[in-house]
């Protein structure tokens, strides 16, 4: 699945990842990593982000597309 933690930040609240960071008490690479795709959030950390920014996990996250296989 892909974090759309950078849209769902300005969209619900106008922050930055930057603003996000300071807000979790966390180094701001770490949320620059999440929002790249590089790592992903713990539980803890969605929990937390989903707190701050007052939105639900489904916010967070967008589905990947299935691609066809044949078989």
């Amino acid at each position: 699945m892909k974090i759309k933690i950078k849209e769902t930040a300005k969209n619900k609240k106008n922050f930055s990842l930057y603003k996000l960071a300071k807000e979790l008490n966390i180094p701001e690479q770490t949320v620059y990593s999440w929002a790249k795709g590089k790592t992903q959030p713990s539980y803890l950390n969605i929990d937390r982000i989903c707190d701050i920014l007052e939105c639900g996990v489904e916010d967070l996250f967008e589905a990947e597309p299935v691609q066809n296989k044949l078989f």
